[in-house]
């Protein structure tokens, strides 16, 4: 198998953090430069024609695009650690929590800082002040909101870390572009979730 990926961004993240956690190795990779626009290129666009990283390309030759979808297949291949459910019932508040949470707080992270970052302008162009102004507002509504969930359990699933975990981290840890950090906003059960995940080695990419 061999990883299409970038460096810094956040879903590109999710899977390389997967990839750790699960202790996978032996994928080849190959990095793509998003502001340089090589995931636009005809070779990328023929693997994936929405021009999204990342993208596993299969021994068959067929290319699997989508975080969630390349960790899924790969949790399936490689089911200990498990991160996402050992049965239907885990499985489904797992992938509830996951989706909630990318939904929110990585969709509106991914959103304000596109638009607001002056780095990432190659990528929005143009960028729109207002929806970044909203989107950041949303931002902050999401955070806080898991914020309160965490005053009420250890992991964004539930009793132990999960890929919901790393959809989490991975958007807040794209959020400090642009300066947020939970500690900053007085989120503090989020803010010690967030010290706890960047113990782990996934984490320290």
């Amino acid at each position: 198998m061999k990883l299409h990926t970038s460096l810094r961004a956040p879903n590109p993240r999710r899977v390389d953090m997967f990839l750790i956690e699960k202790g996978i190795t032996g994928i080849e990779r190959e990095v793509y430069d998003l502001n340089a626009g090589e995931h636009r290129s005809a070779k990328f666009t023929a693997m994936n024609p929405i021009a999204r990283v990342p993208v596993l390309e299969l021994d068959d030759g067929r290319f699997l695009a989508e975080s969630r979808a390349i960790c899924s297949y790969l949790e399936n291949l490689y089911p200990e650690p498990n991160l996402m459910g050992v049965d239907a019932e885990e499985r489904a508040f797992i992938e509830m929590a996951d989706r909630q949470v990318e939904l929110t707080l990585l969709a509106a992270v991914a959103n304000h800082v596109r638009h607001t970052h002056p780095g990432l302008l190659p990528l929005e162009n143009p960028q729109f002040a207002d929806y970044a102004a909203e989107q950041g507002r949303r931002m902050v509504a999401a955070a806080a909101l898991f914020d309160e969930l965490l005053s009420k359990r250890p992991w964004m699933a539930g009793n132990r870390f999960t890929i919901a975990d790393i959809t989490a981290f991975c958007g807040l840890e794209f959020a400090r572009l642009v300066k947020f950090r939970p500690a900053d906003a007085g989120l503090k059960h989020l803010a010690h979730w967030r010290e706890r995940v960047a113990e782990r080695p996934s984490a320290k990419l």
